[in-house]
């Protein structure tokens, strides 16, 4: 199965997607499932749901992945044509600086362009490498022929349009993904891909479970909302951050423990570390010390649900990310054993 899903995460990571401007993407998955057969519902924040019904429907479940990435917008019309940008997630400056991105008006033409910094050029500037990465500094440089801030207003370019990073995707032979947007369309494409196997393989799950792809998590209520009564498990899929003090790898599937919103809920986390344990997934438990997800989102709106945290392990996030595919095979096998196993 990761090959189909690492072929969904090429497709998904080339459909720009920045929060706040999801419309495209979301008509992409809906149009998917539906020649899968189901029928996808688009609640009015615009995120997408599709339940599956079970053999029980009195103890349900719900699990996310977001869809939503990191981006900018037009924060000015700089008087030299280029742009001032603000940030949409929770990511630096430093992170964007070289890259490729488009900027979206909402006329709906698209422009190319570069991120840099203002200071680029060592032939010119002295500060070029000391010069604080921020917003005063870093830029984009439009790849039209622009000079003054009139132009660039004259090709439709306005405060408020949306911008977007190149994602770069490769697969290398040694079997690694890398790629900008991997959190979170790695875990969008492992959900895609086993509703698929359930439509091929005719498998009919023990409850009735809500796929929910959220359009918002990147600045904090992605999938707080559309939570029925009845559901007793919430699980996010989302990544597992890496980096000093992280037990996290490129390798294997990372179980939350706690984030900056507190530990997940403990009886969940066993159920999910003794799966792996039973079908010899390899796992981690960590704690993300800067970190919030659908599932923590969902308890600050109040849902009374037991919540969990899962994911692929990826270096580098909020930057140029990369994960293995053995991670998401660790993950994507996490995620059927649980969906196949019994609310206890």
């Amino acid at each position: 199965m990761t090959e189909q899903t690492i072929d969904k995460v090429k497709q998904l990571t080339n459909i720009p997607s920045p929060t706040g401007n999801t419309y495209e993407i979301i008509s992409v998955i809906k149009e998917m499932m539906e020649k899968e057969g189901y029928t996808p519902v688009i609640n009015r924040k615009g995120s997408l749901m599709i339940t599956v019904e079970g053999e029980n429907t009195e103890q349900e479940r719900f699990i996310t992945a977001h869809v939503d990435t990191l981006g900018a917008m037009v924060r000015a019309v700089k008087p030299d044509g280029r742009l001032k940008i603000d940030l949409i997630g929770g990511f630096r400056f430093n992170a964007i600086e070289g890259e490729y991105c488009t900027i979206h008006t909402t006329r709906g033409e698209t422009y190319k362009g570069t991120i840099l910094m203002h200071q680029t050029s060592v032939h010119v500037y002295k500060d070029a490498g000391e010069a604080a990465r921020n917003q005063d500094n870093i830029e984009v440089r439009i790849d039209e022929k622009v000079t003054t801030a009139e132009e660039t207003k004259a090709l439709g370019i306005s405060v408020g349009d949306f911008i977007s990073f190149d994602p770069r995707t490769e697969i290398t032979d040694s079997g690694f993904i890398k790629s900008r947007h991997l959190d979170d369309k790695v875990s969008v494409a492992i959900l895609l891909q086993f509703l698929s196997k359930i439509v091929k393989e005719k498998i009919t799950l023990p409850h009735t479970t809500h796929f929910f792809i959220s359009n918002n998590e990147e600045i904090g209520y992605g999938g707080n909302s559309n939570i029925s009564d009845k559901v007793v498990e919430y699980l996010a899929v989302d990544m597992g951050a890496m980096g000093d003090d992280q037990q996290t790898d490129e390798y294997s599937v990372s179980i939350c423990v706690k984030d900056a919103s507190g530990p997940y809920h403990y009886q969940f986390r066993k159920q999910l570390t003794q799966l792996c344990e039973k079908h010899q997934i390899p796992y981690q438990l960590d704690i993300y010390p800067f970190y919030g997800s659908d599932a923590s989102a969902a308890m600050k709106a109040g849902a009374d649900v037991r919540h969990a945290l899962i994911g692929a392990g990826i270096d580098a996030s909020h930057a140029y990310e990369r994960t293995h595919n053995d991670s998401i095979k660790a993950t994507e096998n996490l995620v059927e054993r649980y969906l196949l196993s019994i609310i206890e």
